[in-house]
C-alpha cells in the first residue's frame, strides 16, 4: 500500500480544510472557553459536519453513511486538529459508528440514523483507572430479566454528559483481569441510575466520570456476542487509537507550521531568528518526526480499513501511530513554546493552546509509554 491519499482522498481534505478553518478556526475553541460553555462543542457545527457528509463516512451505504474508510476518517481528524476544533467527531463518528456496525441491524437502525443526522452524541466509556487499562474491566452486569443489571463506574468519558448513547464495556463473567467475559452495551444517555459528573480538561474539552447504580438494558443493548466482547473492545480501540492519532498530527503539523512562520518573522539582535543555525537544525528535525509520524497513521488507517485479513497487524499499527504521533507531537508543541520565547507562554498565542490540546490527546485512548509496552508485549517480551 502506497503511504500517499488517493485522488478522492485528497479532494476530500481540500474540502475539509476550508471548512474547519472557515467555521471551527480556534477563535471558535477561545469562544466555546471564554464563554465557559458546558456542552464541550458546538451542536450547531456538529449539524454542519453531517451537512457536510462528514459523520456518515464510516457508516456503510445500506445504513445511509458514505460506506468510505478510516483514512478518509482520518483526513477530517487531521483538520479538525489543525484548528483544534471541539467535536464529538472521535467519540461517535469513529468509535461508536465502528461498535455499531460490529453490531446487529436493529442497533445501527437505533442510533446510525441520529448519527448521521448530526442529532445523535456518543460517547465510549472504556477506563476505570486513573491511567489507560481498558483490558481491565471491573463495572458488572449481570443477568436480570430479559436483560442485564449494570453497576460501577467508568471515567474520562469525553462528551459522556451529554451523550445520547454511551458504548460500555462490562463485566459478564469470570474477573476484572481476564480476557473473556467481557461484553460490550450501548447504554441510552439517559438511563435510569446512570449518573455523569463533568469534569473540564486542560484543553477546555469536557468529559465526565460515569456513575452506574443499577441501570438496567434489555438484551438489545448487547453489541456482539455476549462474554465475548473482547475482540469487538480491540477493534473499536484500534479505529480510536488511529483516529486520536491523526487529529494529534494536525495539532503538531498546525503547531510547526505556527513556529516555522514566526522564525520568519521574528527579529533578535537585528536579525530573523529564523537565520540562526540552531533553530534551522531543531525545525530540520521536527520536520523529519512528523513525516515519519505522518506514514506510521496513514500505514494503520490503511489496515485498519484492509478488514479482518489484516486485523492482527492493524491492532498493532494503530498503538505505533499512536506511540510515534504522541512522541512528534509533544516535540512539536513543545518547541514551538520555546521557540515563540516568553510569548510563547502567554494565551495571546495560540501555540499554548495547541500545547494544551497535544496533551490530552496523548493521554486519550494510551499514552507513547503504554503503546510501547504494548508492543513489546504484542512481540513476546
Amino acid at each position: 500500500m502506497a503511504l500517499f491519499l488517493t485522488e478522492e482522498q485528497q479532494m476530500l481534505a481540500d474540502t475539509a480544510r476550508p471548512f474547519m478553518a472557515d467555521n471551527a478556526p480556534v477563535s471558535h475553541l477561545r469562544a466555546l472557553r471564554d464563554g465557559k460553555d458546558q456542552t464541550g462543542f458546538s451542536r450547531d457545527l456538529w449539524k454542519q459536519f453531517a451537512e457536510m457528509g462528514f459523520i456518515g463516512i464510516l457508516a456503510a451505504e445500506g445504513d445511509g453513511g458514505l460506506g468510505l474508510g478510516h483514512v478518509e476518517a482520518g483526513v477530517v481528524l487531521e483538520e479538525m486538529g489543525r484548528n483544534l476544533t471541539p467535536s464529538p467527531f472521535l467519540s461517535t463518528a469513529v468509535g461508536a459508528v465502528t461498535a455499531l456496525n460490529l453490531g446487529s441491524a436493529e442497533q445501527r437502525g437505533r442510533w446510525l440514523p441520529g448519527i448521521i443526522a448530526g442529532e445523535t452524541v456518543a460517547a465510549l466509556a472504556f477506563e476505570e483507572g486513573a491511567r489507560h487499562r481498558p483490558e481491565r474491566v471491573g463495572l458488572t452486569a449481570t443477568r436480570s430479566g430479559n436483560g442485564f443489571r449494570l453497576d460501577g463506574a467508568k471515567g474520562f468519558v469525553v462528551h459522556g454528559h451529554v451523550a445520547d448513547f454511551v458504548i460500555v464495556s462490562a463485566r459478564t463473567a469470570g474477573g476484572p483481569d481476564d480476557v473473556d467475559g467481557v461484553t460490550l452495551f450501548a447504554v441510552p444517555g439517559g438511563a435510569k441510575g446512570l449518573t455523569a459528573k463533568a469534569e473540564r480538561l486542560a484543553d477546555s474539552g469536557v468529559a465526565a466520570r460515569l456513575e452506574f447504580d443499577g441501570v438496567e438494558v434489555d438484551g438489545g443493548a448487547v453489541i456482539g456476542a455476549l462474554d465475548q466482547g473482547a475482540g469487538a473492545l480491540g477493534r473499536v480501540l484500534s479505529a480510536v487509537r488511529a483516529g486520536s492519532a491523526a487529529e494529534m498530527l494536525g495539532v503538531a503539523a498546525a503547531s510547526a507550521e505556527m513556529t516555522l512562520g514566526y522564525l520568519k518573522e521574528r527579529k533578535q539582535f537585528g536579525q530573523l531568528i529564523g537565520s540562526f543555525q540552531a533553530l534551522q537544525h531543531r525545525a530540520a528535525h521536527l520536520y523529519s518526526e512528523l513525516e515519519v509520524a505522518r506514514a506510521a497513521v496513514l500505514k494503520a488507517q490503511q489496515l485498519l480499513d484492509a478488514g479482518e485479513a489484516e486485523a492482527s497487524r492493524a491492532d498493532a499499527a494503530a498503538s505505533v501511530a499512536k506511540g510515534m504521533v504522541g512522541l512528534a507531537s509533544v516535540l512539536s508543541v513543545q518547541e514551538g513554546v520555546q521557540m515563540h520565547g516568553g510569548m510563547g507562554m502567554t494565551d495571546a498565542y495560540d501555540i499554548g493552546l495547541f500545547m494544551k490540546r497535544q496533551r490530552v490527546l496523548a493521554e486519550l485512548f494510551g499514552d507513547s509509554d503504554y503503546h510501547a509496552e504494548r508492543l513489546a508485549r504484542l512481540s513476546g517480551y
